[in-house]
């Protein structure tokens, strides 16, 4: 395949290094993982050490003073105490989104092509970015599973029953399995049809438990959390219902800027089914492709509460009934 590729450098006029910023904070803006999560300082190489504690320091009563010969001088030195760490490691992989643009677009000088291309970038690589950590899908090897079958893994799911309430609210309920784990939880993302399930949830007197304003800008919230609803295309309902968690402690790191090149020839495949979407040549198109790379992880440090958990995790999943 005859391919004319371009690199950032000679593309100083189509691609701006302004508009480049722009995009990467797109990118983490429209995913609704990167929003919720820590980011890290970027990374200089492909992967990055993180220390993790692993066993906690122990604190002592010294008892008295020491006595020189006396019989309780052992009682009254101080203690020494150890700490370790575990290592976890960041992966920093590559992400990339194809934008097919007709040549006649390109050739018009009053169309804002960044204006039509920025926000298609933007998308794609929060969808990907999102399905890959929070379902694992057509995520790369080196990666760690997703939120969700990890949170099966830790057995902190709770399937959804006809009393919502509890199982979000109550105890046992989704909220109780992360702090049961001994984390703060701090956000939860839901499917867009939790909207519908919370409003129509009424107390013994056919009131709404869910307090809405329908004429003011309310803002979805549980237990004093923030709700987010990812709008992208990545968040399966069929697979999570709602993921509570201590998004503090999911933290991600870029590699590095991110890059382009240019095709003027050659075919863009469903990745899916194989099917030839565009033949460039034919169709008289250019492709931008655009490639950046990030790594992600959840250190999931011990804490004084969970350190005598083998199963602690930091999330837990809200799942739908036969899911």
């Amino acid at each position: 395949m005859a391919v004319d590729m371009i690199d950032r450098s000679k593309l100083s006029g189509l691609i701006p290094e302004p508009v480049t910023r722009e995009i990467i904070q797109g990118a983490v803006t429209e995913s609704a993982v990167l929003r919720m999560a820590r980011r890290l300082p970027n990374i200089t190489s492909k992967t990055q050490t993180l220390n993790v504690l692993d066993a906690l320091p122990t604190a002592y009563f010294v008892n008295g003073e020491a006595t020189t010969g006396a019989a309780d001088s052992k009682a009254s030195l101080k203690k020494t105490t150890n700490m370790a760490w575990d290592k976890k490691k960041i992966y920093a992989e590559e992400i990339a989104v194809i934008v097919p643009i007709p040549e006649a677009v390109l050739d018009d000088s009053d169309y804002d092509i960044w204006g039509e291309v920025r926000p298609r970038l933007q998308e794609a690589f929060g969808k990907v970015i999102d399905a890959a950590i929070l379902y694992g899908t057509d995520k790369p090897t080196s990666w760690r599973d997703g939120i969700v079958p990890s949170a099966t893994t830790a057995n902190a799911v709770v399937t959804a029953t006809s009393d919502i309430y509890k199982d979000i609210m109550g105890e046992g309920g989704v909220i109780a399995k992360v702090e049961e784990s001994g984390y703060i939880p701090n956000g939860v993302m839901a499917a867009i049809q939790m909207r519908a399930k919370l409003r129509g949830l009424v107390d013994n007197n056919g009131q709404p438990i869910f307090k809405t304003d329908m004429q003011g800008d309310t803002r979805y919230a549980l237990d004093g959390m923030s709700m987010y609803f990812p709008m992208n295309g990545a968040y399966d309902p069929e697979e999570s219902l709602a993921i509570v968690g201590d998004w503090s402690q999911l933290v991600y790191s870029i590699r590095q800027d991110m890059t382009f090149k240019i095709f003027d020839s050659g075919v863009v495949q469903d990745p899916t089914t194989g099917n030839i979407l565009y033949n460039l040549m034919q169709n008289d198109m250019v492709a931008l492709r655009a490639v950046m790379r990030l790594g992600w992880e959840i250190p999931n440090p011990i804490n004084a509460y969970n350190a005598g958990l083998e199963n602690a995790f930091p999330f837990a999943v809200y799942a739908p009934a036969g899911g």
